[in-house]
């Protein structure tokens, strides 16, 4: 068997205070590392800074590594876990930031990261768009990353399974009144890949933008293992075994009964 424990956590995101927001970051990991062993904890898109920063994602976005991922990886390393949280990034050029996802490990180092693909809104006049999909191979299984608005389409989460990935880590910001299509498009993603998917979603308020939580841990037959509650602080904590994965595409046949040749219309260009 392959288990591990899984936490996600629905936190407050203060708005634009950086410093703030990493000491909050240090003490969930504090409390959920001494409440109980866990392998994974899983935080939010842009928790680090907010979600409508705007112009000012340029004086918060850092290298990675860099400040901010090696603090967190830091604490990743204090207390033995994995973590995935969401961040502003940015490239040797100064002026291209990326909205990602970053992966450090139980030893202080960077496991993998992500740059967000699907870039929605006001999002696309600060950040630039990603354009691949690493697969990340940890030391407990192979894991795809994906930053909020990738979870609407279908080919972010397929591409990964496709590569090998059994669990999927989404890092949200979704905002209200969307709370049924986060709901839906996570059972919809699990389902369809039969894999696991630990996703974190914040809540509290930014400028214009009100965030509603239900952070939730999938399973492959769309089981909820564990979630927390609309719009409360807290974290939800489950243990899963990866080798269900397989057994259920064994037993369900979904990926090998595909027929590629057939979906030549899913690549075009609309």
């Amino acid at each position: 068997m392959r288990e591990l424990t899984v936490a996600v956590v629905q936190m407050a995101v203060k708005f634009n205070d950086v410093e703030a927001n990493l000491v909050a970051i240090s003490e969930w990991i504090h409390r959920i590392a001494t409440e109980q062993k866990v392998d994974l904890i899983v935080f939010p898109e842009l928790c680090t800074t907010g979600y409508e920063c705007g112009v000012r994602f340029t004086d918060f976005a850092q290298r990675v590594p860099g400040p901010s991922s090696n603090l967190i990886a830091q604490r990743a390393s204090d207390f033995g876990v994995h973590v995935a949280f969401g961040m502003a990034a940015k490239e040797k050029v100064e002026s291209i930031i990326y909205n990602a996802a970053v992966l450090v490990g139980p030893d202080g180092d960077l496991v993998g990261d992500y740059r967000k693909v699907h870039l929605k809104g006001e999002e696309r006049l600060a950040f630039r768009s990603g354009f691949k999909f690493p697969l990340i191979e940890a030391d407990f299984g192979n894991v795809g990353l994906m930053v909020g608005w990738d979870l609407a389409f279908p080919e972010v989460a397929r591409t990964y399974v496709l590569d090998g990935a059994d669990l999927l880590i989404e890092c949200g910001n979704w905002e209200k009144p969307n709370d049924q299509e986060w709901r839906t498009y996570l059972l919809s993603r699990a389902y369809e890949n039969t894999c696991f998917i630990a996703a974190a979603n914040r809540i509290g308020t930014d400028a214009t933008l009100n965030f509603f939580g239900q952070s939730m841990i999938v399973g492959p037959r769309g089981q909820i293992y564990a979630s927390v509650d609309e719009e409360i602080e807290g974290y939800a904590v489950a243990k899963i075994d990866l080798d269900e994965v397989r057994r259920y595409r064994e037993e369900l046949q979904i990926l090998q009964a595909r027929q590629p040749g057939a979906y030549r219309s899913i690549v075009k260009q609309y």
